[in-house]
């Protein structure tokens, strides 16, 4: 699930349909996921629309209270169907590589319950809950720490995954970051 609600208000837009090297932030998310081997792929949107073809776009009426809304949002949709795990990857990220989704999805399929990407050690996103966890997940989401309070109330179920060679998880959060980020995006 690609979290993309926010309005973006220290970037001073909303960070979804941001350009970056021919794309917005929102499809290169989406693309993120699809190509690490996410499916289905949602898109939880709020502050603006969001439609990319061969996509759910969820809405999150309660978008301006942060991240753990959107957390729950999509972690309720994609509960209606039959995904084992889910993937949680933030639109403004645009430099995480698909290779950490297949990574986490990796590691998954080799028992691990929670899979955080984590680069030169530190942990970051995307991240990947098992479905077991989704209860536990959405008890502690909310304001603008999304899966955090989980994570660090359950360290036992982490298990960090090495990214740093397949992208950086630099933010968009302001103009000064879209620059530095539109320096090193590669075209999609």
């Amino acid at each position: 699930m690609l979290l993309a609600a926010g309005s973006g208000s220290r970037l001073g837009q909303p960070k979804a349909l941001v350009e970056l090297a021919g794309s917005t932030l929102a499809e290169r998310g989406v693309a993120l996921l699809a190509d690490g081997g996410a499916d289905p792929v949602i898109v939880v949107t709020g502050a603006v629309p969001v439609e990319i073809p061969g996509v759910v776009a969820v809405h999150n009426p309660d978008w301006e209270t942060g991240m753990g809304s959107s957390l729950a949002t999509g972690l309720r949709a994609l509960d209606h169907g039959d995904a084992e795990a889910a993937v949680i990857a933030l639109a403004d990220q645009p430099l995480v590589g698909a290779e950490s989704v297949r990574r986490l999805i990796g590691a998954f399929r080799s028992g691990a319950g929670v899979a955080v990407a984590a680069y030169e050690g530190r942990p970051r996103n995307p991240v990947l809950i098992a479905r077991r966890h989704w209860p536990a997940v959405l008890e502690l989401a909310g304001g603008d720490t999304g899966a955090r309070p989980f994570l660090r109330a359950h360290p036992e179920l982490v298990v960090q995954v090495e990214c740093g060679d397949t992208g950086r998880p630099d933010d968009v959060d302001t103009p000064e970051d879209l620059a530095w980020i539109r320096g090193q995006a590669q075209p999609r």
